[in-house]
Formats: C-alpha cells, structure tokens, sequence
C-alpha cells in the first residue's frame, strides 16, 4: 500500500445547494478543550491568505490524509476525519487511538474531491485542511462552508513540513504556544537519540516502499520523506536522487529501475516499508536484490504495515511511535542482522 495520490479535488455542486440540502440535527460536539488565555480572535496565515477563527472551535473537521494526529496531540476531538488508508476505525491508527477515546467523529474521503456537503452537514466551525491538497477553488468551497486552514504559504499542497502545520492548527486552536512546545519536544527527542546512537551518524542509509512497482524499486531522495533518518544521524546517498521525478512528485519517491538496483549498494542499511510477509517474499524473488551488499550482510530493516503508517504519517502523534518501534530495528541493521538475511 504505501502513500497514494488522490484524485482531482473538484466536484460540480455549489456550496450553497449543499448548505440547502443538508437534513437532520448533527451530532452535539465533544467538550472543548483548554485554550491559551485570551487567544481569540485568531489569524492564521496560509497560502490563499489568512483566515480568522473567531472563537475557540467546537466542531472541527479535519479535510485531509493526516491533520486528525494534530487535533487530538493538542487535546481536541474533531467531528469529521479524512480517511488515507489502512482503515482504522474512525480513520485514526493505532498511536492516536488512546488520544481520541471514546469519540467516533465521521470518516470522510477525498479520494474523488472533496465531500462539500457531507462536510457542510456537519455544521463546522473549522476546516483544517493543511494537507488536502487545497487549491484556490476548493479553498473558496470549503471556507463558504466554515473558516478553512489551508496548506502554509509556499508548502506544497500535500505534506508539507510536519512542525509547519503542527504550529499552525495549534494558532487556529488557540493553542499555538502547546503547539511549539510539542514539536520542540518531539525534535529533542530525535536529538536525545541521536546521541545515544553515534552510530547512526553518517552512517548511508535508503528508505524505500516495499515492494517494487511497474519494474522499479522506490526510494526516496533526501527531504521530509527522509527527515526521521536525517534527524537520527543518517545520510541519504546522493545516488538516490538522480532517480528523483523532475516534476516534483509530491510524494517524493525516486524510482530505480530494477535493471539498476545496484544503486542500492550506495546505502549500508536499507529501509523498507514492508506492510505485509508478502511484501518482503516479493522483494527477494528478485535476484538482483539478493546480490545487493546491505542483504547479503544484513544491513536490513523490514516494517509491518503500522510502523510503515506511523512513517508515511509524519506526524505529532506518529513520530514517537517511530521513534520507539524503529530504532531498536536500526540498532540491529547497522550492526549487520543475520534474521534478515534472505535464503540462498
């Protein structure tokens, strides 16, 4: 599975048909949580402008893949999520479940556009839609519908930097202070294990979804998609970006042609994000794999499909959750780990 592209974010109905259809009472919303002092109003800064909220929010939807991790991390409840995949129940992965509790907010999806009038239904008095891939026309639909937080200006409209958007959404919760406050904790963290590991540091390593795809291994170049290495001490080689989509592919992958997998000897320790047994029984049927340096001397990590999710998820809520479940698996790849050797 890995990360997918959503379809064209457009749909033919006008907002105000929505808001005219729309029946029945909504759902009561969750208690709200604490906010800073005398916060609002507040402005928030985006890349169709600034929006004001300008009240604490009491119904917040989350319109896009991951912006669900942030509002529960800050200690609120949204009443509509935005569906990626994996489907978890309320479309929240196991490292948020413990922060949404008892909640069931309704799952929406974005993979044919943006559902404007299932969102509309719900009644919001915020849509935070930082990775949704907003455009200025479904910005101008969702904020007749309720302020809208969009993207930060000059980002790109899906997954830009984590910490941009955490300090964001906190601003539009009245929280922003908790907000800088959970990322520079979280980026101690990453320090504090750093340290811990010097050798991790410099040591080459390639993150890459399992298994191949159209004859093609995907690797992903130096950026945010490799940030939770970067950050422990790693290298990503330079190798692996010549192969990097000169069009800006949002989600970063760098296909290497199988014919070409010797690059992957560039790196001492191999990521992969294997999400399923036969994920990894089809990276070893191929022979060329199996001549690579990193698996013959078992410099190997393989995911299963949550910590793969907690990595594509870049988020508050999922980054600790890498950080516990993945180290100890780097610990054992740099040193060279007999178990994932594959059979001859």
């Amino acid at each position: 599975m890995g990360r997918r592209k959503s379809g064209a974010v457009t749909v033919a109905l006008m907002v105000a048909a929505l808001l005219a259809g729309c029946a029945g009472q909504p759902a009561p919303p969750p208690p709200a949580a604490p906010v800073e002092g005398r916060a609002f109003p507040v402005t928030v800064e985006h890349a169709f402008g600034a929006t004001v909220v300008p009240a604490a929010p009491q119904r917040i939807v989350t319109a896009g893949y991951t912006e669900q991790d942030v509002v529960l991390a800050l200690g609120a409840s949204p009443i509509g999520v935005t569906e990626w995949y994996g489907e978890h129940p309320s479309a929240t992965w196991p490292w948020a479940q413990d922060e949404l509790g008892n909640a069931r907010p309704e799952v929406l999806s974005i993979n044919d556009g943006f559902q404007y009038e299932r969102i509309a239904a719900l009644r919001p008095d915020l849509i935070v839609a930082t990775n949704a891939g907003v455009d200025q026309a479904s910005y101008d639909r969702l904020s007749a519908i309720a302020p809208t937080i969009a993207q930060p200006a000059g980002a790109t409209a899906f997954f830009s930097p984590w910490d941009a958007q955490t300090v964001q959404i906190g601003r539009a919760l009245g929280k922003e202070q908790a907000a800088r406050e959970l990322v520079d904790g979280i980026k101690a963290r990453f320090a504090a294990v750093a340290a811990a590991h010097p050798q991790f540091a410099g040591t080459p390593a390639i993150f890459l979804q399992a298994p191949y795809y159209e004859g093609a291994a995907l690797a992903y170049p130096e950026g945010l998609s490799t940030a939770f290495l970067t950050d422990l001490g790693f290298v990503v080689p330079d190798e692996v970006q010549r192969f990097a989509p000169a069009n800006g592919d949002v989600f970063g992958q760098a296909p290497i042609p199988l014919e070409q997998l010797s690059v992957l000897n560039a790196g001492k320790v191999l990521i992969w994000a294997t999400e399923d047994a036969e994920a990894r029984t089809a990276l070893e049927a191929q022979p060329l794999y199996r001549q690579l340096t990193p698996v013959r001397d078992g410099h190997l990590v393989f995911t299963d499909a949550t910590l793969a999710g907690a990595i594509y998820f870049t988020t508050p809520l999922s980054l600790p959750y890498v950080l516990d479940n993945l180290v100890p698996l780097l610990e054992k790849a740099v040193a060279g780990n007999p178990e994932t050797v594959p059979a001859p």
